[in-house]
């Protein structure tokens, strides 16, 4: 017999939107021409790239010419820190992110190490995953060049209090970064109130297509192109720009305009029921993250005395996608770098398991998962060495 497929993994990546889908559909074999080239045809796809670009700027209160195309979320993060870091390394070699940031950042961080000299201070978090402002004020130094504090984190689903963090790197002369590929499309997003100086995002997060990305970056950053080669995106990336992921991404945004609070109330709902179902049916599990201050759409707990890797197998068969943390790095027998930073052991850092709720989740969805989940949990536990009955 199928088993009716449920997914709970939109943290990793969202389907296409129908519209979406819709959208794009024409640039692929009708409006083709390269956005580069003079006569009509390439004259209309940069027409349809403006759009977008205009769109996306006036979300976050940007200026068009701020918003820079790119391939994803990863490339954005590589341009923000590199790109800053050489052009203004006569200024400082010091750059400020914390222990929970995406995998985007981290390794960049160490690419900036051990290749180009930097010093990288790295902010611890409390056990709710969130960000002291006072560490961070504490960690600038002279040599400071730039703050990159994620929006929200991709695992736990903490949002962080970047406003703050931005108004401090404002008054120092600091430029601050922030990954929003989790927020992007579900949260307001200001640059001007939150003092954000460069602003990465991915559109298969919220519905787009995978592909194609964007960097915001406030004019007057200085900052080096990060691909060379034509004079695309103000020269500031080259590349013959991906028309029909930009397109796709301008709908996308769109859409989670007119549907935000639609949108946000479904999940929220579903979260909170969610939530409640877990920790009320299995005993010794326990919500990773701040209770209040998350994504609408993030669940993560920790079940203990399992593997997480067990769980997620067990779920697959019975028709549940789920995660055990980021799914760029789903393939590590490593636990969680952001569940090992809230304090946990390594042993409870296995057992953590993510949850992320969409659009296309139904009430009957969180049902069915919270039949199946205790008694998977039941199961394995039965066979732990390390769980004691009570």
């Amino acid at each position: 017999m199928d088993v009716k497929r449920r997914y709970f993994d939109y943290a990793a990546t969202t389907p296409m939107h129908p519209e979406v889908i819709k959208s794009i559909q024409p640039y692929f074999d009708k409006v083709y021409g390269n956005p580069s080239s003079l006569h009509i045809f390439g004259q209309e796809a940069q027409a349809a790239i403006t759009q977008s670009r205009d769109l996306i700027a006036k979300y976050i209160n940007a200026k068009t010419e701020e918003i820079i195309f790119t391939s994803g979320g990863t490339e954005a993060d590589n341009f923000a820190l590199i790109g800053v870091f050489e052009a203004n390394a006569k200024k400082g070699n010091h750059i400020i992110t914390t222990n929970i940031e995406h995998h985007a950042i981290l390794e960049t961080c160490k690419f900036l190490e051990k290749h180009r000299g930097a010093k990288i201070t790295y902010v611890p978090v409390d056990k709710y995953g969130l960000v002291d402002l006072e560490a961070v004020i504490k960690a600038i130094t002279p040599q400071t060049i730039l703050i990159s504090v994620m929006h929200a984190n991709n695992e736990i689903g903490t949002i962080e209090p970047i406003a703050g963090i931005g108004k401090v790197a404002k008054e120092k002369g600091i430029y601050f970064h922030t990954d929003a590929v989790q927020t992007f499309g579900s949260l307001d997003l200001d640059v001007e109130k939150l003092n954000i100086d460069l602003l990465s995002a991915s559109a298969h997060k919220l519905y787009g297509p995978k592909g194609v990305g964007l960097l915001y970056i406030r004019k007057g950053v200085r900052i080096l192109p990060f691909l060379h080669g034509g004079e695309q995106e103000r020269r500031r990336r080259a590349s013959t720009e991906n028309v029909p992921g930009i397109v796709g991404f301008g709908k996308a945004v769109e859409l989670a305009i007119e549907e935000k609070q639609e949108r946000h109330q479904h999940v929220t709902i579903l979260r909170d029921k969610l939530i409640k179902g877990i920790l009320e049916k299995i005993n010794e599990s326990e919500l990773n993250g701040h209770p209040t201050k998350r994504l609408p759409n993030n669940v993560n707990v920790t079940v203990k005395y399992i593997e997480g890797e067990s769980m997620l197998i067990n779920l697959d068969l019975e028709g549940i996608a789920a995660s055990t943390g980021s799914a760029c790095s789903s393939s590590s027998l490593e636990p969680s770098h952001v569940i090992k930073a809230l304090g946990v052991s390594p042993e409870v850092a296995h057992s953590s398991l993510r949850f992320s709720l969409g659009r296309l989740n139904t009430d009957e969805d969180v049902d069915y998962l919270l039949e199946a989940l205790p008694r998977i949990v039941k199961k394995l536990r039965e066979m732990s060495p390390l769980y004691k009955k009570k």
